[in-house]
């Protein structure tokens, strides 16, 4: 009975150290791979590519943020919101947390091993920059922009996996990706300011300083007005303009949250992303399914 208690115990540290208690991450990532599925496909994907990017998703953020565990460790004990991450207060090693990111990542790949080559090939580029990420923080002024790289990384993925090539739009996508990612991030960063300038990590928020809230406000407006004009050029028209349209109302509702720089405000806008992502999908799929 004792064996049994401290092998739950031990799950129970692993779940927490791939945040699988916190899915916004998981959910940051599938929103924009699922727009690219069903963009890609005229709204029409094949339901076996939904599931296989669907879990790849999943286990790709899971074993990301192992990996970023074990690279921020050090840095983790000096801020309030992560010192008690299961690898920084020392409940697991090192070497636990890069086995269960080696698993995740060999899970991912064997999902993809049915997908074409092209496929396979960019698994490999988003396996090297999801791991390279936790690094960036050291010298990259906006590691977030980074951030948005790899959480983006499914959107080529998913019009390889359909079209077997990855068109001028995809690349588009990625790169209204990274403006989103540079606007969520940042409002996750300001949680932070003050315990990353104590320790030296680079972040978007301290490189934009008080600049911070018109910065993130300039992203969100690139983003969705780049994922606007994809859209209109592909033909979709009224359920996806609604979906934009409530997506922009939820990024200036996000501007009344983080303008004071309150902490407690900045991570809630930073979790309403989910909401915000969930839109811009929904206005995607209801367009081409109510055609």
């Amino acid at each position: 009975m004792r064996e049994m208690i401290l092998a739950e115990s031990r799950l129970q540290l692993y779940w927490r150290l791939i945040r699988m208690d916190k899915p916004i991450g998981i959910l940051l990532l599938l929103w924009p791979t699922l727009s690219a599925l069903w963009l890609s496909s005229n709204g029409n994907p094949d339901w076996k590519l939904v599931v296989i990017f669907t879990l790849g998703t999943v286990l790709m953020r899971s074993a990301g943020c192992a990996v970023n565990d074990y690279a921020d460790q050090d840095f983790d004990r000096h801020v309030k919101r992560t010192v008690d991450r299961p690898l920084t207060s020392g409940r697991i090693s090192g070497w636990e947390a890069l086995a269960v990111a080696a698993a995740l990542s060999l899970a991912a790949f064997l999902l993809i091993l049915p997908l074409n080559s092209l496929t396979k090939l960019l698994s490999l580029a988003a396996l090297a920059i999801a791991g390279s990420y936790p690094y960036f923080k050291r010298f990259f002024a906006i590691p977030q922009a980074y951030l948005g790289i790899a959480f983006g990384f499914g959107i080529p993925m998913a019009y390889a996996a359909v079209q077997n090539q990855v068109p001028p739009e995809a690349w588009m996508l990625l790169l209204a990706n990274v403006f989103w990612a540079v606007a969520y991030d940042t409002e996750y960063a300001m949680v932070d300011r003050d315990d990353d300038l104590k320790i030296g990590i680079k972040t978007s928020a301290i490189t934009f300083g008080r600049l911070d809230v018109a910065a993130v406000m300039a992203c969100y407006a690139v983003a969705l007005g780049m994922i606007f004009v994809i859209g209109w050029q592909l033909g979709l028209r009224g359920w996806f303009a609604a979906g934009m349209a409530v997506a922009a109302g939820m990024a200036v509702h996000h501007y009344t949250l983080i303008r004071a720089r309150d902490r407690m405000g900045c991570f809630a806008a930073f979790r309403y992303n989910n909401y915000l992502g969930a839109a811009v999908f929904a206005g995607i799929a209801m367009d081409f399914a109510l055609r």
